[in-house]
Formats: structure tokens, sequence, C-alpha cells
């Protein structure tokens, strides 16, 4: 799919292709977090560099006032520590969207999902047929493509499936930086955010949920909302700037992958496992950096 689409656009990701906007901004960790919440970064007071990506999900460079998931990716920099992969962490990353559940519990489901959203009406339609369970999953997606999404200044984003804390998983949200909503945002979601940070800067609650148990927050199911409380653990803030050509294609071609991590903040469960095998084909098919 992402070779197909590569065709019509131009070399970039299999999803989340297009780039909104390309940020600087940095995380500060407070000291007066809980003995349990001093974890990884976390785990002393610091403030940390961070590369943001906005973007929209789709495989396709589509307007933006087409219904589409929104991502909100974080590359924290100046880390230290075993990574995730093996060797030394060189960032921490955080892949988030708009919304707090996957729209499948399995990768399998997922891959489904996306690569019959890929098709024709009439290829859809024989899926379908072959695959008739895919029909309530569709639906699933096609309302939450249907939610309203006001600008990344005023949505709550979500990582949507667990990480490591240390010796505990959380579900990671970043929660809106204002509740002043532009009615003429989705006619250029940059515009929107630049516009906003002419006036001043912008600031999000960095919050993580952790797991209580597997009723009320599963591991292994991605379509469940977890039912725990959030705790806020950093503030990240975007100053005031302009775009940045040059920094645009920066970002573009830089990695944004949840397995750029620490060990104490590894992607756990099925779907993340997933990911790990499906960001390095991506990554490697365009050449990232």
């Amino acid at each position: 799919m992402q070779g197909t689409k590569d065709e019509k656009f131009g070399a970039g990701r299999a999803l989340h292709r297009k780039q909104v906007a390309a940020l600087r901004a940095t995380l500060v960790v407070p000291g007066e977090l809980p003995e349990y919440a001093k974890q990884g970064i976390f785990a002393i007071p610091a403030t940390y560099d961070v590369w943001v990506r906005l973007s929209n999900g789709g495989f396709n460079r589509a307007p933006d006032r087409v219904p589409d998931i929104r991502g909100f990716s974080l590359k924290v920099l100046g880390v230290s520590g075993r990574a995730a992969l093996g060797g030394e962490a060189v960032s921490q990353d955080f892949a988030l969207i708009n919304h707090e559940r996957f729209s499948s519990a399995t990768s399998d489901d997922f891959t489904d999902i996306v690569t019959t959203g890929a098709l024709t009406p009439g290829k859809i339609l024989l899926r379908l047929l072959k695959k008739p369970r895919m029909l309530s999953q569709l639906k699933t997606v096609q309302g939450a493509l249907k939610e309203p999404f006001t600008g990344f200044a005023t949505q709550d984003f979500f990582s949507a499936a667990p990480i490591a804390f240390g010796p505990y998983a959380v579900r990671v949200k970043l929660a809106a930086a204002s509740n002043e909503v532009n009615e003429n945002a989705s006619d250029d979601w940059a515009a929107d955010i630049y516009q906003r940070l002419e006036n001043g800067p912008l600031s999000y609650d960095f919050q993580v949920q952790f797991f209580t148990d597997e009723q009320h927050t599963p591991i292994e199911d991605a379509s469940v909302n977890w039912d725990a409380p959030y705790l806020t653990v950093g503030r990240l803030s975007i100053p005031r700037q302009h775009a940045d050509a040059a920094f645009d294609e920066e970002i573009e071609s830089a990695k944004f992958d949840p397995w750029n991590a620490l060990v104490d903040h590894r992607p756990l469960g099925e779907v993340m496992r997933a990911r790990k095998v499906a960001y390095f084909a991506s990554q490697q098919h365009r050449s990232a950096k």
C-alpha cells in the first residue's frame, strides 16, 4: 500500500503521510511527583528538548477537511539509558492520536481495516463478502472518523496502547492546550496552530493512566478504553515560532516510532509488538533517518 501511494504522492509514510506542522517544544518534568511515578525520563526533575510532528493519519495527502485520525508525535531528545531495541537510547518517542483507543483489538484486525480502506468501492465490497465480520469493524472506524476534531491545540491526544513505566504499565494522554475553538481551523490545521503560536506559547499536560487489572485496563486488547484516573507527570510547552521549511523537511524525514524508547518506556501488548515490525519496514522503504 505504501508503494502504491508513493507512486501518486511521492515517498512517504504508509499512514500519517500528510505532515501538518513541525514544531520545537520542551517537556518539563516537575519535582513533586509521587514516588511510584518517578520512572524513566520522569525519574528526576528535568527539561528536555522535543521535536513535534502533527499529521493527518490517512494514507493519502487529502485536504484537511476530510475526516481522518490525527497524529501528535513527540521525539524527546537528550535522554540516556538502555534502549528498548538494544544499545543506548537516542530519543524517547511517543506516537499519539486523537482517540483514546484503537478501532481494532489486534494487529490482524487493524491490518484488514487499513488495507480494505485503501481499496476501490468494488474491491471493498468483494472483501466484505469474503470477510463479513469486517462490516462491524468498518462501522466502528467510520464512527470514529465522524467524531468532530477541532484542532491540534484544542483536542486531547492518546497513546491508545500501553507502554512500560518502569515496573508499571501506562497509557499516555496529552491534555489539550486550549478550550478556545477556531471554527475555521479545519480549512488549514497548520494555519490554526501557527496563528495561535503568534499570540503566545501552547502548553499541554502530559499525563499517564496506570494499569490496575486486566478487566479495567487490559494490556492485549487495544480496542478497550482504560478505566483508570490520569496523573499529570510533565508539561509539554510549544514556544512562539513560525513555520521553518528546513525544519519541516528534517521532521518529515525523521523516524517517530514508539520503539525508539528507553527500556523503562518500552511498548507493551500485541498491537505494539506488531508496530515494531511495520514501522521498521515503512522506515526502510522511505529511507528514514
